[in-house]
């Protein structure tokens, strides 16, 4: 069958031409590369790529087709792929469908055949941008028309958007321990964490107040990973300062992690181009151990406004640029971390992460 041609248009002008896969359209978003081996379909359904368009480093996409167990959320929430060499077959005994169905299916328009390696390479330089794919326009100028709709990341609020539209419950209703989840956009597996570990957990809206969410005595606060620039979110940073000034304890994971950070008067910034991947190594400070992390996020913590702040005290940094990847309050049990430790895919070195919130639950 012959394949339909596509263009993958750059903010900044750079064009490549391939082909389509997925759904035949036009969408755009910005573009960013994650570096991980595997893990498709956990990536693409991972809310905090909301409005993103992931550029996979690995050559082979779409080999081992899509599985329900493999999602993170209930459908895809990316604004496009991009992949050297896309497989239309594959090859996985318990697979439900190909990629190619599956990215049909929720109207997901990506493009395949271009030099990834190239495009990884510019954007490492140029830093991130936005970018648009299509499959409907082939001239260029129409295309940059496109391009200038699509909303900036910086200062974009996506959070209440993915966030679950009302509250649930997860795990065994006679476990000792009750958290309650802010839903920043946040994915199967971290809940899944929590519940292997004897925690009963309701899920809230991303806009829940406190005054809500304490009608249900939860023991503990989890602030879940999200979509979008935290400093625009001023109701999540209002609700997490109350929490705080409850005592109880509270855990925060890359967006969470971000929310607390600014709730404790720390400035966030975005990153030229981010982290994203699965071999991402960590400096626990506390422990003096390294661990290889599962990371997701193109914002940061301001290094300099913590070193200002007697209250905070840095307990992890990234080894590759010395940027801080958790941190923890001196004078309340409140922790968090910039990366995902419930990795999945990727190397379960950080889910001591979980057992720590848990035993700080307990005392």
């Amino acid at each position: 069958m012959k394949k339909k041609k596509a263009i993958l248009l750059l903010a900044d002008g750079t064009v490549f031409t391939g082909n389509l896969v997925g759904s035949h359209g036009t969408n755009g978003g910005e573009i960013c590369f994650n570096t991980g081996m595997t893990g498709y379909q956990e990536i693409y359904t991972d809310p905090s790529y909301t409005g993103q368009i992931i550029v996979n480093t690995t050559p082979h996409i779409g080999n081992y087709g899509v599985v329900d167990e493999e999602q993170e959320s209930d459908f895809p929430l990316i604004a496009g792929i991009v992949v050297n060499d896309f497989s239309d077959v594959y090859s996985r005994l318990d697979a439900k469908s190909s990629l190619q169905e599956y990215l049909e299916g929720h109207n997901i328009t990506g493009i395949s055949d271009i030099d990834t390696r190239k495009l990884v390479r510019h954007i490492r330089s140029s830093g991130a941008m936005n970018a648009i794919i299509s499959s409907e326009f082939e001239d260029i100028e129409s295309l940059k028309i496109e391009l200038e709709k699509v909303p900036d990341m910086n200062g974009l609020e996506l959070s209440s958007t993915v966030s679950t539209k009302s509250p649930y419950f997860i795990g065994n209703p006679d476990a000792s321990i009750k958290v309650a989840c802010v839903d920043y956009g946040i994915k199967r597996n971290i809940l899944k964490c929590l519940t292997e570990r004897g925690v009963y957990c309701q899920v809230f809206p991303a806009k829940t107040s406190l005054q809500e969410m304490e009608k249900w005595n939860p023991d503990a606060y989890f602030l879940s990973n999200g979509p979008g620039d935290p400093a625009v979110m001023n109701y999540a940073v209002e609700t997490t300062k109350e929490i705080l000034d409850l005592g109880k304890p509270l855990f925060g994971i890359c967006l969470g992690h971000q929310i607390l950070a600014r709730a404790c008067g720390v400035g966030t910034y975005k990153m030229h181009h981010g982290h994203r991947g699965l071999n991402h190594p960590i400096k626990n400070i506390l422990t003096g151990r390294s661990e290889i992390t599962s990371q997701n996020h193109g914002f940061v913590v301001n290094k300099e406004d913590i070193d200002k702040n007697s209250e905070l005290e840095i307990t992890h940094y990234h080894l590759n640029d010395g940027t801080v990847a958790g941190i923890k309050l001196t004078n309340k049990p409140a922790f968090s971390v910039q990366y995902h430790p419930e990795s999945s895919p990727g190397p379960h070195d950080s889910r001591y992460l979980f057992d720590q919130f848990i035993s700080q639950i307990q005392k």
